[in-house]
Order: C-alpha cells, then sequence, then structure tokens
C-alpha cells in the first residue's frame, strides 16, 4: 500500500511538473493544477489561497466552488479553518467542516455542500506564502497518505510561488521580493543609510523541486550528508575548547548529522517525488514548525541545531555556498538572521548599515557597529527571508524602520532627510575645534567612548576631549581564545598612541549578563543582568584581570594611565580591584618594568547602592563615571533590551535626576571628577539637562559630540538650571516639557535639535 501511494504521489507531482513547465500564465497554471489535485486525489473541490499582504489570504484558484470567487473572497489571518491554517502553520483535517470551532460561511463560494475539509500550508522555511484546502461533500476524515501527499504538492507549489510561477494580476498574485516592505525594529546603532542589500547568508534557492529518479535522488542524498558528516568531525576535531558543556553541545550536534531518523524521513520525501534538496527542506520546514511550538529553551536550540545541518547540507546539495560568485554591490547594507562580533569587524567600515532579523541591542553586534558608527536595526521581523542581493534598501536608525524596495515618494523623503541631517553635520564640524561652553561661560568636557582602533581616528575629527569608556571586552570577544598579554599590551599601546596624549580610560573586562565570550562556559542565570558579571567575575577569577592590568601598565610604559572598573556595587569590590592594581604595578616595578607616569583609578556608577556608599569610595576614587545605561535600568527596575518598558520611563524624570544630582554632590564634596558615560550623554537635551545640574564631563559616541556642542553653546546652563528647579518643585513628574518649553522660547533655531 505505501508503495502505491508513493507511485500515485510521483505521479502527482510529474504531472505538476509538466503543467508548471507549460508556456501559460500565472493565474492559467493555477486553475490547471487545482483541477489535476483534485482529478488525481479524487476529490470535488481544490483550492489555493495565497496571502495578498501579511494578514489576508486570497482565493487565487479553485476547482469545484464558485469561479466567480476567486479573487473576491478574502480572510483574514486567523479566520475561518482557512485562516486557522495560515495562523498555526499546521494542517487542519476534519470530516465535518460546518461543526468545527472558528468554521466561516463563505456564501459567494458556494461551499455549503461540502462537508470534509483539508487544509495545509503553503510555506517555505517558516515563511507562510498560503494554505492548499481540499474538499469533499462525504463526511470522511482523509487518511495520513492524504495528507502527506498534499503537503508534498503544498511544499513544490511553495517552490514554485518563490520562483515567480503563479505570477498575474491581483496583490496575492504579484512578484515576490518586487514589492516595496517596511519593517519595524529597534534601534541598535543610530545612522541613516540608503544602500544595496548583501545577505550574510544567501538564500538557497530549490529549482528542481520535483525528480523522477528515486534511487538517484537518495544516492546524491547519501554522498551529501557524507560530506556533512565529514565536516562536522573536522569542526569538532579543530575545536580549541575544553569545555565539557560546550563538548556535549558539538556532540549533540554531531548526533543530529547522523541520525538514521532524520534521513529516513528524507528518503520518504524522495520516494513520494521529491529530489533530495527539495526533501531537506521539507524536512527543515517541519523541524522548524516544531520548533515554534516547543516551550522548552534546550529543546528548541537542540532543534536549531538541526535546522542550521539542513542549510549545510541543502549548500551541499545545490552548491549554493556563501561564495556564490555575486559581487558585493554598491553601498552595502548588511541582512542577516544574527552575526558575531568577529564575522561582522571582517566587513568592517565598507557596510553602510546592518539589518538583524534577531539581536538585541545590548548585544555584541550592537556594540560593534556602535564602534564602526554603522547604523544597526535589530528585532526586524522576517527580513532575510524577503530580502535578495542588490535589493534598493533604506535604514532608518532614527526611528527603527527599514525601506526595502521602497517606492519613490519614500526615497525622495528619506534623501531629503538625509540632506538635511548632512548640512547638519557640516555645521557641526565647524564648531571642532571650538569649546562646548555656553552662554554662562560654563564649559564642558566632551570625550568620545571606543573598543576598536578604528574608533581612534574619531578622536581628532569629531573635536573629542579624549577617551571617556575604552571598552576592553571588544578584543576578547572577537577571537576563539584568551588573548594573549603580549598581544593586549600591544594593542593598548597602539590606542594610547593614537590619541597622541588626550586622556584614555580603559575599562576592564566587562564581560558576563549579554556578553558572553566565544570561549567562556555560558552560566544558566535566571537573570544575567544582576548575576555573575564585571568585576564580579574579576575579582572571583583574578588571573584574566591581573594579566589585563600587566598588558594596561606595560602600554603605558611611562605615559598617564586611566584605568576604570565596571559595575562597581559596595565598596569593598572597589577596594580590592583597587589593590590589585596597586600590587600589579609594584610587580611591575620589582621586574624592571617601565611604570606609567600616574596612575588614576576609577569606578563606574552602575548601581544605586553606590549613590549611597560611604564617603570613603568617593574619596578612594581617583574619578567616578556613571554608567547610565545600566544605572537608569536597575533604577527604574525596566529591562532596557524590553521594548515594552525601557521607553517607559524618562531620563529627565524628577526622581532620576535628583538620583544624578545627588551624585554630582557626593563627588564634588569629595573633590572626585564625574563624568556621565552612556546613551544618554549623547542626546543634546539630555546633555544640557547633566551639564546645568553641575556635570562637566559627559563621554558618548562621536558622531554625538557635534550636536551636544551645537546646544551646550547656545544655552545658558544657569538659566536652565532654574527652570529645572521651578520643574521639580511643580510636582512635573519629568523637567522635559519645561526645558523644551524653554529652549524653544529663548532660541528658536533650536527647535530642530533632536530630543
Amino acid at each position: 500500500m505505501a508503495e502505491s501511494q508513493q507511485s500515485d504521489s510521483r505521479k502527482l507531482l510529474v504531472k505538476l511538473r509538466e503543467t508548471l513547465a507549460s508556456a501559460s500564465q500565472g493565474q492559467e497554471r493555477l486553475d490547471r493544477i487545482t483541477s489535476l489535485i483534485a482529478e488525481s486525489l479524487g476529490v470535488e473541490v481544490c483550492s489555493i489561497y495565497l496571502f495578498r499582504d501579511s494578514e489576508t489570504l486570497e482565493l487565487c484558484a479553485t476547482e469545484g466552488l464558485n469561479a466567480e470567487a476567486v479573487h473576491k473572497t478574502r480572510l483574514r489571518v486567523g479566520e475561518g479553518l482557512v485562516g486557522r491554517v495560515a495562523r498555526r502553520g499546521r494542517p487542519i483535517n476534519t470530516k465535518n467542516a460546518p461543526s468545527e470551532r472558528g468554521f466561516r460561511y463563505m456564501p459567494e463560494t458556494g461551499e455549503e455542500i461540502y462537508s470534509s475539509f483539508l487544509g495545509v500550508p503553503i510555506q517555505r522555511l517558516g515563511e507562510n506564502l498560503g494554505v492548499l484546502v481540499i474538499q469533499s461533500k462525504d463526511e470522511r476524515e482523509y487518511s495520513a497518505d492524504e495528507l502527506y501527499g498534499l503537503e508534498v504538492v503544498a511544499m513544490v507549489l511553495a517552490e514554485m510561488t518563490e520562483l515567480g510561477a503563479f505570477v498575474g494580476e491581483g496583490e496575492a498574485m504579484g512578484a515576490l521580493h518586487q514589492r516595496a516592505t517596511t519593517f519595524t525594529g529597534g534601534v541598535g546603532q543610530e545612522g541613516a543609510a540608503e544602500g544595496h542589500v548583501w545577505l550574510h547568508d544567501p538564500r538557497v534557492v530549490v529549482t528542481n523541486p520535483v525528480a523522477d529518479d528515486p534511487d538517484a535522488e537518495k544516492e546524491r542524498l547519501h554522498d551529501g550528508i557524507e560530506q556533512l558528516r565529514v565536516s562536522v568531525d573536522e569542526l569538532l576535531a579543530n575545536t580549541l575548547t575544553k569545555d565539557k558543556d560546550q563538548m556535549q553541545v558539538l556532540e549533540a550536534y554531531r548526533m543530529f548529522a547522523n541520525s538514521k531518523g532524520w534521513q529516513r524521513r528524507m528518503e520518504e520525501n524522495i520516494d513520494r517525488g521529491l529530489s533530495a534538496e527539495a526533501a531537506v527542506e521539507k524536512e527543515q520546514s517541519a523541524a522548524r514548525a516544531r520548533m515554534s511550538q516547543v516551550p522548552d529553551a534546550y529543546l528548541r536550540e537542540r532543534l536549531h541545531d538541526l535546522d542550521d545541518l539542513s542549510n549545510r547540507l541543502l549548500r551541499i546539495l545545490t552548491g549554493q555556498g556563501k561564495e556564490t560568485g555575486a559581487e558585493m554591490p554598491e553601498n552595502p547594507i548588511l541582512i542577516a538572521t544574527n552575526i558575531g562580533p568577529g564575522e561582522l569587524l571582517e566587513y568592517g567600515r565598507g557596510l553602510r548599515g546592518i539589518v538583524l532579523e534577531e539581536g538585541s541591542i545590548a548585544s555584541h553586534a550592537a556594540i560593534v557597529a556602535r564602534a564602526l558608527a554603522i547604523p544597526l536595526i535589530v528585532q526586524a521581523g522576517r527580513i532575510s527571508t524577503e530580502a535578495l542581493n542588490g535589493d534598493h534598501i533604506l535604514v532608518d536608525g532614527e526611528n527603527g524602520i527599514v525601506h526595502l524596495r521602497p517606492e519613490e515618494t519614500v526615497v525622495n523623503a528619506f534623501r531629503d532627510k538625509m540632506a538635511m541631517e548632512a548640512a547638519q553635520q557640516e555645521r557641526y564640524r565647524s564648531l571642532r575645534d571650538k569649546p562646548a561652553m555656553g552662554l554662562c561661560g560654563t564649559e564642558v568636557l566632551l570625550h568620545m567612548n571606543a573598543g576598536l582602533m578604528a574608533d581612534l581616528p574619531s578622536l581628532e575629527n569629531s573635536g573629542a576631549a579624549g577617551v571617556g569608556l575604552f571598552r576592553t571586552e571588544l578584543q576578547f570577544l572577537t577571537v576563539d581564545r584568551v588573548p594573549r598579554r603580549g598581544d593586549l599590551a600591544a594593542t593598548y599601546a597602539r590606542v594610547l598612541d593614537a590619541a597622541k596624549g588626550k586622556r584614555v580610560v580603559f575599562r576592564t573586562l566587562d564581560i558576563g549578563s549579554d556578553k558572553v565570550l566565544p570561549y567562556m562556559n555560558p552560566l544558566d542565570e535566571p537573570n544575567p543582568a544582576l548575576g555573575w558579571r564585571a568585576i564580579r567575575v574579576g575579582l572571583d577569577k583574578p588571573g584574566v584581570m591581573r594579566m589585563q592590568l600587566q598588558a594596561l601598565i606595560r602600554a603605558a610604559a611611562g605615559r598617564k594611565l586611566s584605568v576604570m572598573f565596571p559595575f562597581i556595587a559596595q565598596t569593598d569590590e572597589f577596594r580590592d580591584a583597587r589593590e590589585m592594581v596597586l600590587a600589579e604595578i609594584e610587580r611591575e616595578r620589582a621586574l624592571g618594568h617601565i611604570l606609567p607616569e600616574t596612575t588614576e583609578i576609577g569606578a563606574m556608577l552602575e548601581t544605586p547602592s553606590m549613590v549611597f556608599a560611604p564617603q570613603q569610595f568617593f574619596e578612594m576614587a581617583d574619578f567616578i563615571s556613571i554608567g547610565g545605561n545600566d544605572l537608569k535600568q536597575f533604577f527604574f527596575a525596566a529591562d532596557r533590551e524590553n521594548e515594552r518598558v525601557r521607553r517607559r520611563y524618562d531620563t529627565l524624570n524628577v526622581s532620576f535626576l535628583n538620583l544624578i544630582e545627588e551624585i554630582v554632590t557626593r563627588c564634588d564634596a569629595a573633590r572626585t571628577p564625574l563624568s556621565f558615560c552612556g546613551e544618554d550623554a549623547g542626546r543634546p537635551i539630555e546633555a544640557v539637562c547633566f551639564a546645568a545640574l553641575g556635570m562637566r564631563h559627559l563621554s558618548m559616541r562621536p558622531a554625538s559630540i557635534g550636536p551636544v556642542k551645537h546646544l551646550i553653546r547656545r544655552t545658558n546652563l544657569l538659566e536652565l538650571r532654574d527652570v529645572i528647579d521651578e520643574a521639580r518643585l511643580s510636582g512635573a513628574q519629568s523637567v522635559r516639557p519645561a526645558v523644551l518649553e524653554h529652549l524653544t522660547r529663548k532660541k528658536p533655531a533650536q527647535s530642530s535639535v533632536a530630543v
């Protein structure tokens, strides 16, 4: 019986291929296909619904329902049984459709006389393209073989839809990958860019979903799997990690590659009439569907491993590896599901923008993108499945919007916006050598944040007074083993050389939470942001921190050295870290090495606990830098990676400004220099408010220095302080409205300043 079913399935697919190969238009092809499926499966109705837009399905062809309903009957996702199939991405098989929950009668179709219903999603690698339906008058549940056969047909339809076989009139039959599409995501790095798509992982296109010779296809599949197994074995053999947990993950990867069940299911797909690559893709789609339904994170990760293996196997079978021969387009904008920091650094500053389906604003990729000053959008829907290499694309890094294949009106508006921003930047450049001095005569020193050697040219170009934060973790994140002390010392020395005598504050290794080293055993912590990270790791595992301190001391070699410890939560942590620096200096002295001319030891104030620390802390620290991003999220108990809550709380909230003022007061009392480091320091409105409260050092990304300096130079900080105090006394929740009104009233030209 199974062989008979396989033979029938192959015959149907062969007829389907012949229909698809015929010289006919898209609508005619769809009409022939519905007739062919109905006849082959012995059913009275076969209908094809395709997506008109992301939320609407349209009846595009039918055999058995009223022909007048074609292109007129539409359903929302979730509406009726067809809409439920589209929403769930899983089949619905029922012998009595009208009795099913969610059934909706569409009178124009004439379907009231049909009882049985089988609907399967038309999907490709998790992307829903439509729904394929068969119906009969008899009350019967379709067999497992009929269900499987219809899924195979739906998979072929998905491939051919992808290849444009059904292009015709109407939105639902418009050519894929040609429509103007907009994606919304989170802002990982601000900025605007226009360019052309460059896919980090090019799409694998299956051009031959149907095959005549199952034995030959199975042989191709076996050869491909053998190559895959060899590559996985080599991956294991060459891995540098000795960590037990990581090795278990890699062994699980090898186990999947050798799975007999996985291979058997793909062979069954071939027996039904699919080619080897189509069989792999059908099983991959099934795995992705299972992945979306699994609540357990560990099992989801294992299914992700299987998905990755399927991609590797598809590239082997099709020959469509990353090196496809395509040339990177002009003004490339990188599109990827996700990307590691090392891979991103390989692209370098040649990229105009980056758009990721996944990722977060605090991810490694975001850190590198900010260091390279490349606009970055994260969590941008399913853009990697929609975009094609070379597509025209606009990235609005201010609002988190991506326009793919934009219409002319959108392009013109976007270019006008970029032209205005370019004109503003030109005005800012004219301020490069001028001080950030308010109209009241108060000067604020503006520093830049950095993390790569590539950042250092911005020190001179932006007019920054120095580097207020050099993130040392990037040298650890972009390699697959702990860097050597000599290599780190050479890197830090080059940073100091490039600074040409300007102050550079090196923040020691800030790992943990969202920054897990490739060779570090990830911890299963319920809340990593509040877990074992930064200084806690350094003090508990002092070997790496001592090595880093030695590298910094040797890099200074007679020059001034500024070291800052992150995430200090109690005084003893800073005292212990400070003593470690002094001990390493004495050790280097004993070894006869050249010592720094002077050594400053500071702390990042990122936890509310340190605002109320003993006065000895403020006196012991040579300088303090407010880590605004973390301090704000802990103060408001609002995860800065959670879009639902992070925008809920305003930096200019009175309570938060009271906290900032308390820090200023305590540092002033101890005569300890204070700076503010974080995204808010680079926002002009926030920056002038910090300055008005007494902050005299701000550290930000280089591109923000011009706008911040521009507003400071046009503001009387003493008058602004009075406005802030008055707003606080009024009982207002935030001083922002009063500040904006004051700045606009005093200087109308400032209304264009980014807020």
